[in-house]
């Protein structure tokens, strides 16, 4: 890691932890992140996006054990876990029972919790940092092409806006979303 992106690092990990919507670079395009467990962060990411809370949202995580807080595996089998485990790390979300404790910020208006283990090693790092998941929905403004470079995020959202630098994944498209439970195709990666 150089060191411009050890500097964003720390300064984006210190947003986080004030509750603050950060930056940074995902598989394909930059996503907008906050603390998932921030009731505050969430809408203030939603705002952003002008984003309706029933919705939901993602969860992009370094492991599947920073996910468990969140989701509620016990109506999975053995073999649905892993055709799911099978996908991760990498560029899969997979929609999962969320927990009854995991907030409707989170969640919207589902009982279910759309989840990913990323393969991204930036983001991977951040999250093993923070310790926790972060929320990940693409970084553009309302009407805007999704973010691909941290130049394109700071012309969106302004040069104070905290960006962990570094470059996205080779892929065109955003994650391919997919049901747990029966297998199917949301959203085509």
């Amino acid at each position: 890691m150089n060191k411009e992106t050890e500097n964003t690092l720390s300064t984006v990990l210190e947003a986080l932890r004030g509750q603050q919507v950060i930056a940074y670079p995902t598989e394909a395009v930059f996503g907008l992140g906050c603390d998932p467990d921030s009731e505050q962060a969430v809408e203030a990411l939603l705002a952003l996006k002008k984003r309706p809370k029933d919705k939901g949202l993602i969860l992009i995580a370094d492991s599947y054990q920073q996910l468990l807080p969140y989701i509620d595996d016990s109506s999975l089998t053995e073999q649905q876990l892993q055709h799911i485990w099978s996908f991760w790390p990498g560029p899969v979300t997979w929609v999962m029972p969320a927990k009854p404790s995991t907030p409707d910020w989170l969640t919207g208006r589902f009982s279910s919790l759309a989840v990913r283990v990323t393969d991204h090693p930036l983001v991977k790092e951040l999250s093993q940092k923070f310790g926790k998941p972060l929320v990940s929905t693409s970084a553009n403004l309302n009407g805007q092409p999704p973010c691909r470079l941290s130049d394109e995020v700071r012309r969106q959202f302004g040069n104070d806006f905290p960006v962990l630098n570094g470059h996205v994944g080779g892929r065109d498209n955003p994650s391919e979303i997919r049901d747990a439970i029966t297998g199917n195709l949301i959203r085509q990666g």
